[in-house]
């Protein structure tokens, strides 16, 4: 007898298998390779780098990354304390080195309910040594009193949420052994999976670098989603290897098992795979970067399951066979019959279900700005900011940015923002006061100038005619000096130059006293302007976040346009203006590329146009309903949650939809649908219940142990949508597969098989379909029922199957029970 070819797969397989021992090397340098290429990974923290850079902020930003600086700053509430007290807390601070400022008075702004709030300016920036040093012995100087510190002077958010996420993957390794344990088959294939996660998932954190820089967000909780959304893969290639293994050797075995996984497991990536890219789509950076190192992490899951996991196999297959154990998750078909005797009360009552969520979803409260978000676990800093936002409220501060120059559309434009009720100060240089009572960009002439500066006239007519020369304004000098008119400012600057030259020597207290002048005009240049740009700096007695804010945005830009040509608003307000404008679009697209990328793989995976659609309808229905809840409780929801978690549940979690499906299709071949359906929960339950809890359990620890706002509510949202799809597929789904098989069948584009040739039956047997032939004569025609006898007969449709002799009749509800 001639021996059967191998397929492809087989070969492929076979190869895998054979050299199991060169893959292990291979995945050893890697790992080896990975633990020092992860120090290589760089990470953004600030969210706002991936806005379009068409939008304001974003080329706001860039501006005053680049033509000012920054200094770092804090506020810092002292509460159980007397004014006095304050005022000499007030002293002490500004004592400390780097210190520059410290703004505190009697006023509400300052002192409240016997609390003292400071508003700290340092000498560097929130990044610098003396910034950090200097808070240092602030912590020290306020230690025995009642102290909440709000600043981001020395805070690394990033490691915190690194220590964060270090503990809960920990506790969720813990719940994911318990969770695969009872779903084994055998307590030696838990160790096998968690190895071949664990490598995929260092394997991913290695190859980061590869991304260039990475987002806070795609750092932090990759490995956790990783290991949820890619367990399924390894249980499939090992529950393949062990039903293999009862027939066949190990080798064998392992061959057979992998060649039947590869197609299977890339099929069932498929979906969620296409449900990430989706997010790739979006106008927000924050989309591409996600969906490029998730996908990256399932690609080198499968690539792990493929070629580590076969050699993991072979080396745990006699630890396997001893440990064997007896299944313990328990049989569901208490909920498969309870579907079944509910499949004509559920459906309509799931149907107005669908409209009320989708319409409370359509009105989620929607929020772009994660300041005033509480979570259920807070940091010192949180604690401080609401500590300080009960007691003082909030100020909403933005920067305006215009062409510098000119210094009389500067003031104009100072005075006229702080002419509405909306404004409760703006400063720039056109309205800070310098001295007895002119403001830093007055105008003087060299008399006036000498006698605000202390300066013999003679020589403050030098240093004008030495500015009109360095000026190129010669005329001036000809006409006469006595009107030349120079901004204080500029003056200033231009003394300042002057004296570091040696060309103008000043002595005694006038000397000391432009010495300070010259600090506080040097830090004012640097935070206010540059050789291109001005800086003003404008407080609103508005939210950061409310439509009435937006609309004011506006009103700004009015205003700057009557005097520039060219202006940018940057704040909070702003960035949370520009990601509230692009999520509407971004929402649309990955609502719409999502299922519309999952309904494709899905009518090539059942050749039907109808299965797809009623799973789309029930995950649909799972998202609807997750962000329902937003609504119900009038909490607001972070729009970064609702786009990833939306995207990750219809790619995700349609798997399980997927799973039962299958198995119900396969086994309605061989008995009717009500039975079907109790068989495919049974045989569907292990995988999603191992998937399902898994991802549920990993986003609530994400949800409840982070303090990072984002983060937090990203994992809550995905777990309480995995639960809630969970229980869809579960109590829903079967009643709609059943109820709706002539759907299914009917928009099937699968063409029917037809046997060419006669079949013998005999005893009982169920006809679904058309036949033609002999059954105690002829008959021909659509058939469905139970024939006792012989028959003689071509199914030319549907399918004959023999039952046993004692089989009952089946008469009632033909119509919605008897598909193929």
């Amino acid at each position: 007898m001639n021996e059967r070819k191998a397929t492809p797969m087989e070969k492929l397989a076979t190869f895998i298998v054979d050299k199991r021992n060169l893959f292990f090397l291979l995945y050893i340098f890697a790992i080896v390779f990975c633990f020092f290429s992860t120090n290589w990974v760089k990470v953004e923290n600030d969210i706002t780098t991936y806005l379009p850079e068409e939008t304001e902020t974003r080329q706001g930003l860039t501006l005053m990354n680049e033509e000012f600086i920054t200094y770092g700053s804090a506020k810092v509430m002292v509460s159980n304390i007397t004014y006095e007290t304050g005022d000499k807390l007030r002293g002490e601070i500004e004592e400390i080195e780097g210190v520059s400022e410290t703004a505190f008075d009697n006023t509400s702004d300052h002192f409240k309910n016997s609390s003292a709030l400071f508003d700290i300016t340092f000498d560097g920036t929130a990044e610098d040594e003396i910034s950090i040093q200097a808070l240092h012995e602030i912590e020290e100087l306020l230690e025995p009193y009642d102290t909440y510190m709000d600043t981001e002077v020395g805070a690394d958010d990033a490691a915190a949420l690194k220590s964060e996420m270090q503990v809960i993957i920990v506790i969720a390794a813990i719940i994911i052994v318990v969770v695969l344990t009872l779903t084994s088959r055998s307590y030696a294939e838990v160790p096998v999976l968690i190895a071949t996660f664990g490598v995929a998932a260092i394997l991913n954190m290695g190859t980061n670098f590869l991304c260039g820089t990475i987002s806070f967000i795609s750092n932090s909780v990759t490995v956790v989603l990783q290991l949820a959304l890619a367990i399924d893969y390894a249980i499939i290639l090992c529950h393949r290897f062990s039903d293999e293994h009862e027939t066949l050797p190990a080798r064998e075995a392992c061959i057979a098992a992998l060649s039947k996984a590869i197609p299977e497991i890339s099929s069932s990536s498929l979906t969620t795979i296409s449900g990430l890219a989706a997010l790739a789509f979006m106008h927000f950076g924050i989309g591409l970067d996600l969906a490029t190192v998730l996908i990256k992490a399932i690609m080198l899951s499968l690539l792990s399951v493929f070629t580590l996991m076969p050699g993991l196999l072979m080396l745990f297959s006699n630890l396997i066979d001893k440990s064997k154990h007896r299944k313990l998750l328990p049989q569901i078909t208490a909920i498969g019959k309870y579907d079944v005797a509910t499949r004509f009360i559920i459906p309509p009552i799931f149907a107005v279900v669908l409209v009320i969520t989708a319409i409370l979803a359509n009105n989620c409260p929607y929020c772009y700005s994660f300041t005033d978000l509480t979570t259920a676990k807070q940091s010192e800093s949180q604690i401080a900011y609401q500590k300080i936002k009960n007691t003082f409220g909030t100020s909403n501060m933005v920067a305006l940015i215009v062409p510098s120059g000119n210094y009389k559309a500067e003031a104009s434009l100072l005075k006229a923002l702080e002419a509405h009720p909306e404004v409760k100060s703006a400063m720039g240089l056109g309205n800070i006061e310098a001295m007895d009572g002119y403001t830093l960009t007055s105008a003087l002439n060299p008399r006036e100038f000498s006698e605000l500066a202390g300066i013999e006239y003679e020589l403050s007519n030098l240093l004008y005619s030495a500015y009109a020369v360095n000026d190129d304004q010669y005329g001036q000098i000809l006409n006469g000096l006595d009107n030349y008119q120079v901004p204080l400012f500029d003056m200033f600057l231009f003394l300042k130059d002057q004296m570091e030259k040696g060309n103008i020597t000043l002595e005694g207290d006038i000397q000391d006293t432009l010495d300070d002048l010259f600090d506080q005009l040097e830090k004012a240049k640097l935070q206010l302007k540059s050789e291109d740009y001005s800086r003003m700096v404008i407080y609103l007695n508005l939210p950061e976040e409310s439509e009435e804010t937006f609309d004011f945005l506006k009103v700004i830009h009015q205003e700057a346009a009557r005097f520039y040509d060219e202006a940018y608003v940057v704040g909070n307000s702003t960035s949370d203006y520009d990601l509230s404008t692009s999520f509407v679009n971004d929402n649309l697209l990955i609502s719409i590329l999502s299922a519309l990328f999952v309904i494709v793989i899905l009518l090539f995976t059942f050749k039907s146009a109808g299965l797809p659609v009623l799973l789309i309808l029930v995950i649909q229905g799972s998202i609807w309903i997750n962000f329902s809840f937003p609504t119900i409780y009038e909490e607001p929801l972070y729009f970064l949650s609702y786009l990833i978690v939306n995207s990750i549940q219809m790619g995700a979690n349609i798997d399980y939809a997927i799973v039962i499906s299958s198995h119900y299709k396969e086994l309605k071949q061989e008995m009717h649908p009500k039975r079907a359906i109790v068989e495919a929960l049974n045989e569907a339950f292990p995988t999603i219940f191992t998937s399902g809890s898994i991802l549920a359990v990993a986003g609530a620890l994400i949800g409840q142990m982070t303090t990072n706002p984002i983060i937090s509510a990203i994992g809550s949202c995905l777990s309480r949508g995995t639960i809630i799809s969970i229980i869809l597929v579960l109590a829903v789904l079967p009643q709609i597969l059943v109820l709706g098989d002539n759907i299914i069948e009917h928009t099937s584009f699968e063409l029917n098989r037809i046997n060419l040739s006669s079949k013998n039956y005999s005893g009982t047997i169920r006809v679904q379909g058309r036949l033609r032939g002999r059954v105690n004569g002829v008959m021909e025609g659509s058939f469905y029922g139970i024939i006792r006898g012989e028959m003689d007969a071509m199914i030319t449709s549907g399918k004959a199957v023999e039952l046993d002799s004692e089989a009952p009749f089946i008469t009632e509800e033909k119509g919605n029970e008897a598909h193929e």
